[in-house]
């Protein structure tokens, strides 16, 4: 992939200097409207409220994680976390991204700069990563205060979000290429609710019939809340290997679509 964008016309390797100017340029513009950006962090931390410690009263230690028991909200808290990671990332490599590419033909006119289609994609990934960060950043933060960290694996966890984060916005703007209305939004929706509710997020794996648990493993979000969780409760194993090596794959594979995508629709 990188030879054929070196070989093409007005295509660049992406140069994080040449990128930072897109990073710079949506911090700019969210200057103004910070409140939308943080906005996606009250939606996890809500169902952990309502759900984690709600529900937790209900549920109390019945809940058991490699062979010891934990109160529920100990167990939803990561998956919020890993949840908020996600969210950062699609919103703004959903929506946005889409917004910027079909409407407001920003990146049309960033292309009569020095900047190339790869410079767009690292730019708007990475703020994507950053948003989703902060996110998780802000979870993390939440999660100490209310006591629902019981390890200093821990420390590691927003490095996982970050891992999270990166991974989401990759396939997010590599899925918003093929996007054509806003009505196809609908099909993310219709990914993203079933990845929320059945990744492992409310309730342990084990719950589901083996079959079915082989299905709900193929989800990304799984293998995020599975690193996330691992690390808050000190449940430390070589599955985790697993986990962030699906997400480093899962990754690469969107943005060498992406890429491809971009490049097709850009340079036409």
């Amino acid at each position: 992939m990188i030879a054929s964008l070196i070989t093409r016309r007005r295509i660049q390797l992406p140069a994080a200097g040449r990128a930072a100017h897109l990073v710079e340029r949506n911090t700019v513009l969210y200057r103004r409207h910070w409140l939308l950006l943080v906005s996606g962090f009250f939606e996890p931390l809500l169902y952990l409220l309502a759900i984690g410690f709600g529900v937790g009263a209900l549920v109390g230690q019945s809940i058991t994680l490699n062979g010891r028991p934990v109160a529920y909200a100990v167990f939803v808290a990561p998956a919020m976390m890993a949840t908020s990671a996600m969210n950062g990332a699609v919103y703004e490599t959903a929506f946005n991204f889409f917004f910027k590419l079909k409407y407001s033909k920003l990146y049309d006119a960033v292309l009569a700069t020095p900047l190339g289609v790869a410079d767009v994609a690292l730019g708007e990934i990475t703020w994507a990563l950053f948003r989703g960060s902060l996110y998780a950043l802000g979870f993390l933060v939440a999660m100490a205060a209310l006591g629902l960290i019981k390890s200093w694996w821990a420390l590691l966890a927003l490095p996982a979000a970050m891992l999270i984060g990166f991974s989401f916005a990759a396939v997010g703007t590599a899925t918003s290429t093929f996007v054509r209305t806003w009505q196809d939004f609908d099909l993310v929706l219709i990914v993203m609710i079933p990845l929320f509710l059945f990744s492992a997020t409310f309730y342990p794996i084990t719950v589901y019939p083996g079959p079915l648990q082989a299905v709900v493993q193929f989800s990304p979000l799984y293998h995020g809340v599975s690193l996330v969780r691992s690390l808050t409760t000190g449940s430390i194993s070589p599955g985790l290997l697993v986990d962030a090596s699906y997400l480093v794959i899962l990754a690469f594979v969107g943005l060498a679509i992406a890429g491809r995508r971009m490049q097709r629709l850009l340079l036409k």
